[in-house]
């Protein structure tokens, strides 16, 4: 069994942010949900200032506090690492929302069809449509995943239910890479398996200093960074974004 991780190279990301409208086409998440984000940041003053950026997906802990938490059983943790929410057992308590350090919990607030950018039953759309089907009625993202066989891929299934970063979870299944990888013009992200010591995220761990979002909390993120700032002002930063999510 893969044990799944994702290798952001910060020094490689320009803040183009096509992860993040890669995964919103890919699993056709709602209006202002955005399972991927990129942090901007910048430091120092005028003229000597520095930007960089930090893409944030699921982190996918292997001590998830979201799954601890979940009172169904619909957030669990899967044998290859992925953090998969069943949105067939989810009651929509939001406890995994207020559990996740990293705030990457979304809460579906309306029915499907009412919670995208347009209106698909709107008949002056028919000529550029041609009759296709919604995004939220994609195929894929309706089958079931996983040796449980239960539905986790996709979002903004059903009214009421918590959804997040499934890592494509419907495409990794069929060996392709996440959206937000396959998209990245600059290959700033990397997916794979960590046993497999010719990956590459095992390669560029094995080469290149890491850290992980909010170490010390215990939740062992399967996300790990490299590149970017010295060690000396990682914790700054770090302590930007817990401010931020």
């Amino acid at each position: 069994m893969a044990r799944y991780a994702m290798v952001i190279d910060l020094d490689r990301c320009t803040g183009c942010r096509a992860c993040m409208e890669a995964c919103k086409v890919e699993n056709n998440t709602p209006t202002a949900t955005f399972w991927m984000y990129v942090f901007r940041f910048e430091e120092g003053e005028y003229p000597n200032t520095h930007i960089w950026f930090m893409p944030r997906p699921c982190m996918h802990c292997d001590n998830a506090p979201c799954v601890k938490v979940c009172p169904v059983g619909a957030r669990y943790k899967r044998e290859d690492g992925l953090v998969a929410t069943d949105w067939d057992r989810c009651i929509g308590c939001r406890y995994c929302e207020v559990a996740c350090p990293y705030g990457v919990n979304f809460f579906n607030w309306k029915e499907p069809s009412k919670n995208y950018y347009l209106d698909w039953r709107d008949k002056d759309l028919s000529p550029i449509t041609n009759g296709a089907v919604p995004p939220y009625r994609n195929p894929d993202l309706e089958k079931p995943y996983g040796k449980e066989r239960r539905r986790t891929a996709g979002g903004g299934r059903l009214k009421g239910v918590i959804e997040k970063c499934t890592f494509c979870v419907h495409r990794v299944e069929k060996g392709l890479q996440p959206a937000c990888v396959a998209n990245c013009p600059l290959f700033a992200l990397h997916f794979g398996d960590l046993d497999d010591p010719n990956s590459t995220v095992s390669q560029l761990l094995r080469r290149k200093p890491s850290f992980r979002l909010l170490e010390e909390l215990g939740t062992r993120p399967r996300v790990y960074y490299v590149g970017g700032h010295p060690p000396d002002t990682e914790a700054r930063q770090i302590e930007e974004v817990k401010a931020r999510v």
